[in-house]
């Protein structure tokens, strides 16, 4: 049940990458606010100090990411964003099924003769399945 926002709000960020390369900020922030609000109410697994490690982190990733010109700065907030969310460990986690399904939407990319690509549908699908895995 607690996935549900953050997966509803992440179908929105890929409608909007897909039509326009942009994410809008209201959609980072909501996670935030999601990740603030199941803290203080003991609702999810994360701790204070998950939740500050996996912004940090989610930042720090996203930034590099952003530097090496791979993200959008949409991109990097929303990977912040959902660090908050998963904490840390849970945040690494989805990147490993982010980079796979990132992976393969770049074949499908490159075979369509695309040379850039929209990354929230792989954000959305690395979160979709580490969920299903069983991961928040």
């Amino acid at each position: 049940m607690l996935t549900i926002p953050p997966l509803l709000l992440l179908a929105i960020a890929t409608f909007h990458d897909l039509r326009a390369r942009t994410i809008p900020d209201w959609i980072a922030a909501t996670l935030s606010v999601w990740a603030l609000a199941t803290t203080v109410w003991s609702a999810s697994g994360t701790s204070w100090i998950g939740l500050a490690a996996g912004l940090s982190l989610g930042f720090g990733l996203g930034a590099a990411a952003f530097w090496l010109g791979a993200f959008g700065g949409g991109d990097v907030k929303l990977i912040a964003a959902l660090g908050a969310v998963l904490g840390p460990h849970g945040l690494l986690g989805m990147l490993f099924w982010t980079a796979l399904a990132g992976g393969l939407l770049a074949l499908v990319a490159k075979w369509r003769g695309h040379r850039d690509l929209a990354y929230v549908p792989a954000i959305a699908a690395g979160f979709l399945i580490y969920t299903l895995r069983g991961g928040v």
